[in-house]
């Protein structure tokens, strides 16, 4: 590390908006590392635990951008932001606006806008892990937005998570990798939890599947390399696991759910796709030509 980046980091004043369950931990791992920290909330009560920590607490917000060069919002949605900092919006000018929230590409887009357009500086980025994770060395954040910016506080956005990255100059791409990762989220929480109903239903302790779900999960992993090698190439022709392979599974399910007693219509959606793949022409093909299905939706808007 630079002279420079020590210096940056042990002494760059930080101001955190919004202080739910996330944006605590965010202000808990700054005070923790040495930086002056102001802290922020529609709801004042929630800075005490800080204030307790070494925080200070501004009263406005207006009064919180003031304090800081970095400003980080974590705040639910970018219009929540936006609402949020409209009190500010004569302060932000000259600082470095960071925002760790949901949502689109299209919103972070928008929130870039806001803050250039009020002088500020922009980072969209996103923290991939849940709030305990929050400063540990194998955390992940990533990052859009102009590669000077991102450079000069870098060490800053490290105290957060070992694991930080920047994405690119685009300010909405961490919106998007986080919309394009997010969804393997609920499908896969789904599975386990139909799982964990049909062990409930013999007697069985969904704990008992937790080292097996664990290691299925990791099989899936090792195979993405590969599935993103297929979709970037466009070739689908190997087929260590093809369309119809899976869609001969969906008799399966229907049969599994009816002896279990299971819901398992949220199945029907992902059958449909893979129908709607074999009449394609994909059956034979790899299961990661879905991709191709999937950018052609059946019903445009």
């Amino acid at each position: 590390m630079t002279e420079h980046a020590m210096t940056e980091h042990a002494c760059t004043p930080v101001t955190v908006i919004g202080l739910g369950s996330m944006g605590r931990a965010l202000a808990e791992a700054y005070v923790g590392a040495g930086h002056p920290t102001t802290v922020w909330n529609r709801t004042p009560s929630k800075g005490a635990p800080l204030v307790a920590l070494g925080a200070r607490q501004a009263r406005t917000v207006d009064e919180a951008v003031a304090a800081s060069p970095l400003v980080i919002a974590c705040l639910t949605t970018f219009e929540s932001t936006v609402e949020a900092l409209g009190p500010a919006a004569g302060t932000i000018g000259g600082r470095t606006l960071v925002t760790l929230n949901s949502g689109s590409p299209a919103g972070a887009r928008a929130m870039a806008d806001w803050a250039l357009g009020h002088g500020a500086r922009y980072l969209g980025g996103a923290v991939k892990n849940v709030p305990s994770a929050v400063g540990a060395e194998d955390t992940l954040l990533y990052y859009g937005g102009d590669r000077g910016v991102f450079d000069e506080h870098a060490a800053t956005l490290r105290v957060l998570g070992g694991d930080t990255v920047h994405l690119g100059d685009d300010p909405d791409l961490a919106a998007l990798y986080e919309m394009a990762v997010g969804g393997t989220l609920l499908p896969a929480l789904v599975g386990f939890f139909q799982g964990a109903a049909a062990l409930r239903a013999r007697g069985l302790d969904a704990a008992s599947m937790v080292r097996f779900g664990a290691k299925w999960f990791e099989m899936i992993g090792a195979l993405l390399p590969v599935f993103a090698g297929e979709i970037d190439r466009g070739d689908y022709g190997d087929a260590a696991s093809s369309v119809d392979l899976f869609l001969a599974g969906a008799a399966h399910d229907v049969a599994f759910a009816e002896e279990a007693g299971l819901d398992v219509e949220w199945h029907r959606p992902f059958h449909d796709l893979l129908r709607r793949a074999v009449d394609a022409g994909h059956g034979g093909h790899s299961i990661s030509a879905l991709t191709e299905v999937l950018r052609s939706p059946a019903h445009p808007a």
